[in-house]
């Protein structure tokens, strides 16, 4: 009769053999679920960061552009060559005629 407990001994030993491998596995998949979402919202945060980045930049294009179109403007130019550069409408004797 002695060899009867011995038998039991194993059998408990593996249900708490079983019952760790399922908590084990609960807890490493919780972790990885944890990590998972973690992992998305900080990609969600840098989705947001870099959109507000282009909006930015684009706003500069733009105001860019605006600026580009007003300083090739005709008037602008003549302003700029004769109040900064001291330039003028030539004279008639700095015409010469290229056959």
């Amino acid at each position: 009769m002695a060899g009867q407990p011995k038998k039991r001994e194993p059998s408990k030993l593996r249900v708490k053999l079983a019952w760790v491998m399922v908590l084990g596995l609960l807890i490493g998949e919780s972790l990885f679920y944890t990590w998972c979402r973690v992992q998305c919202v900080g990609t969600g945060y840098t989705i947001d960061r870099e959109s507000r980045k282009q909006q930015e930049l684009k706003t500069l294009q733009n105001s860019l552009k605006i600026e580009l179109a007003r300083l090739k403007a005709p008037e602008n130019l003549s302003r700029i060559a004769r109040e900064k550069l001291a330039l003028g409408m030539p004279g008639a004797h700095q015409i010469i005629v290229v056959p």
